[in-house]
C-alpha cells in the first residue's frame, strides 16, 4: 500500500484492500472457515490425547494462521509451482520452525500441529500455481502478497489483544485479490 516515490511516501491500493477484505470476509463468514479450523483443532486435541488442554485449539488456530497466511507462504508456494524454485519455502520453513517453537512455549502444544494446515495450504497453492502458471502475472502476485500482509497484521492484532478478529474467515480475500489483478479497471 505504501511506496516511496523519490522523496515522498505515496499510498495506494486502499480500495483494493477494502473490497477484497470485505468480499473475502463475507464469503468466509458464510462458509465458516474459522469454525472449520476450530473443529479440526478439537478433533486433533482428542486424537492426540490433549483433551485436558484448554488452550490447545486456540494455540493451533493462532499458530496455523500465523504461519499460513504470510506473504512468504503464498509467494513462495507460487514460485515453487510456477518456476520450481522452492528456496523461499525452504527459508520460510526454518522461520516457521522458530516461530512455532516460540508459540508452543507460550501458547501450548496445539501450536506444533500447525504443520498440518501449512502443508495443506502451501501444497495446495503450489499445485494450483502449477496449473495456472501460464496466466499468473506479477500484479496478481503483488495483490496477493498485499492482502496476505494485511491478514498477518490481523493475526498480530489477535496475538496482542486476544482473539478479536476471525482471521480465518478472511482468507477468501486472497482469492479476490488475484481476481482483481485481472479486472480491466485498476484499483
Amino acid at each position: 500500500m505504501m511506496t516511496v516515490d523519490g522523496s515522498a511516501v505515496v499510498s495506494g491500493k486502499s480500495m483494493l484492500v477494502v473490497l477484497c477484505l470485505a468480499a473475502g470476509t463475507i464469503v468466509g463468514e458464510l462458509i465458516r472457515i474459522e469454525k472449520g479450523f476450530e473443529k479440526f483443532g478439537e478433533w486433533l486435541k482428542e486424537k492426540t490425547g490433549n483433551s485436558g488442554d484448554k488452550e490447545f485449539v486456540n494455540a493451533f488456530v493462532t499458530a496455523s494462521l500465523t504461519v499460513c497466511i504470510g506473504a512468504m507462504a503464498i509467494v513462495g508456494a507460487i514460485q515453487d509451482g510456477i518456476m520450481g524454485d522452492y528456496s523461499t519455502l525452504a527459508v520460510k520453513a526454518v522461520l516457521d520452525f522458530i516461530i512455532v517453537a516460540v508459540m508452543t512455549s507460550s501458547l501450548g502444544k496445539g501450536s506444533a500441529f500447525s504443520a498440518i494446515p501449512v502443508f495443506a495450504f502451501e501444497g495446495g497453492i503450489t499445485l494450483f500455481a502449477s496449473l495456472i502458471s501460464p496466466v499468473m502475472t506479477e500484479m496478481a502476485i503483488a495483490y496477493l502478497s498485499l492482502i496476505g500482509s494485511v491478514l498477518i497484521f490481523c493475526v498480530g492484532v489477535n496475538l496482542v489483544w486476544g482473539k478479536t478478529i476471525r482471521v480465518a474467515n478472511m482468507l477468501p480475500a486472497i482469492l479476490f485479490a488475484v481476481i482483481a489483478a485481472y479486472l480491466p479497471w485498476g484499483f
